[in-house]
C-alpha cells in the first residue's frame, strides 16, 4: 500500500534542495539534479572538495532518510519529480520550450493510445522532443499498468540540462529508456518503434540545410519545425504504428498545410484530430489537439469515419465519461482490422 504521497514527499525533497543550492552556489536547476541523483544513489551525498560540508552533508543525509521512495511506486516518483521542476520553473524562469508537457494533457493522451493500440507484444515509444520525459513516463507508466509486456522507451533532445532530468527521472522510476543528446531532425540512432509521442515545439528550424531532404519542408524560408519533426517520427514507426503528437488546434490552418496533407496522404492515415479543453491553456490562440496518425502498412487502413471532435471538461466527469465511450466505440465500428 502507497505510504506516502508526492506533496508529503516534496517538502523534505525540496528543503534538500534548498541546502544543496546554497552549498554549491548553484542554480535551483543544479541543485534539483544533484538532489534526485543522490537519492537515486540511495541516499548518498556526494561531496567534491569538501562540497557540502559536514554540517549540510549531516542535515542531507537526515532528510533523505524522511524520503522512503521504497514505499513509492513509478508514478509517485515521477510526480514528485514533476513538482520539483515545477519549483525549478519557478525559481529559475525557464524558457517555455523547456516546461513539462502538463499531467492532465499526458493522461489524456495516455488514455487515447490504451484505446487505440493493442499491447500484446514487447512494445517500443520514442519521444523525438523527450524534454525532461515527464510526457514518455506518463505514457510508459499508462500503458505498463495494462498490459504484462515489457515496454521500452527511446528519447531525443538537443537540450543536455533537460536530458540530464530525464535521465535521473527514469532511473528513480527504474524504467527502461535509453536517451540521446541530438537534433531530432537528423537521423537518428534508434530502432523501429511501436509509438511515437511528442509534445510538439512550434515555429520555425533555422538550419535549411539539414531539412533538404524533408517533404514538408517550407518551398521558401524556415520549415516548420512541427511539420519536420512529424514526418522524422514517421520514419522510425512500425507499419501500423500510432503517432500521438500534441500540435497547434491551427496546425491545417497555414500556408504550409497542402505539403503537410499530400505528405501523411503518402504515407501515413490521419484517424484522428482532437481538440483539448481550451481550459488547460492560457488562452484560446495557443489551445492545442491531438493528432492520430497511422503508418501505411500491416493490417491498417483508413479508417471509415476519421475521429474529430473536443475533449469535454475533465471536470465534467458524466460527459468526459461518455466521450471516452464514443472513442471506445469509434475503434470497434471504424479502427480495429476487419475480420
Amino acid at each position: 500500500m502507497e505510504r506516502l504521497s508526492p506533496e508529503t514527499l516534496f517538502t523534505p525533497f525540496d528543503q534538500a534542495t534548498q541546502l544543496l543550492q546554497t552549498a554549491l552556489a548553484s542554480s535551483y536547476l543544479d541543485a534539483f539534479l544533484e538532489n534526485a541523483e543522490n537519492l537515486a544513489d540511495g541516499g548518498t551525498v556526494r561531496v567534491e572538495d569538501g562540497v557540502p560540508d559536514a554540517e549540510t552533508t549531516e542535515k542531507l543525509t537526515k532528510l533523505y532518510q524522511s524520503i522512503d521512495l521504497s514505499q513509492a511506486n513509478r508514478e509517485t516518483k515521477r510526480r514528485l519529480l514533476q513538482l520539483g521542476m515545477l519549483k525549478v520553473t519557478q525559481k529559475d524562469a525557464i524558457q517555455a520550450t523547456h516546461q513539462m508537457t502538463p499531467d492532465s494533457i499526458g493522461m489524456l493522451m495516455a488514455s487515447l493510445i490504451e484505446q487505440v493500440t493493442k499491447i500484446d507484444h514487447p512494445y517500443r515509444i520514442l519521444d523525438p522532443v523527450v524534454g525532461t520525459a515527464n510526457l514518455l513516463t506518463t505514457v510508459m507508466n499508462h500503458l505498463q499498468s495494462v498490459t504484462d509486456q515489457p515496454i521500452e522507451g527511446y528519447g531525443v533532445d538537443n537540450d543536455e540540462s533537460m536530458l540530464s532530468v530525464a535521465a535521473v527521472s527514469t532511473q528513480l522510476q527504474d524504467l527502461p529508456v535509453q536517451l540521446y543528446h541530438q537534433d531530432a531532425i537528423r537521423d537518428l540512432d534508434v530502432p523501429q518503434v511501436d509509438l511515437v509521442v511528442a509534445d510538439l515545439p512550434v515555429g520555425y528550424y533555422p538550419l535549411d540545410d539539414n531539412t533538404k531532404r524533408y517533404r514538408t519542408r517550407a518551398k521558401e524560408g524556415h520549415s516548420y519545425v512541427h511539420h519536420l519533426l512529424i514526418e522524422q517520427a514517421m520514419n522510425y514507426l512500425l507499419p501500423g504504428g500510432f503517432g500521438v503528437f500534441l500540435v497547434p488546434k491551427a496546425l491545417f490552418q497555414s500556408k504550409e498545410t497542402a505539403g503537410l496533407v499530400e505528405w501523411i496522404q503518402s504515407v501515413a492515415y490521419m484517424q484522428g484530430l482532437i481538440n483539448l479543453p481550451e481550459e488547460l491553456f492560457a488562452n484560446s490562440t495557443v489551445a492545442k489537439s491531438l493528432l492520430l496518425l497511422q503508418h501505411q502498412g500491416g493490417t491498417s487502413h483508413q479508417a471509415g469515419k476519421v475521429l474529430l471532435g473536443s475533449f469535454p471538461s475533465v471536470k465534467n466527469r458524466p460527459e468526459f465519461i461518455a466521450f471516452i465511450r464514443e472513442i471506445d466505440n469509434w475503434v470497434a465500428q471504424y479502427l480495429a482490422p476487419a475480420k
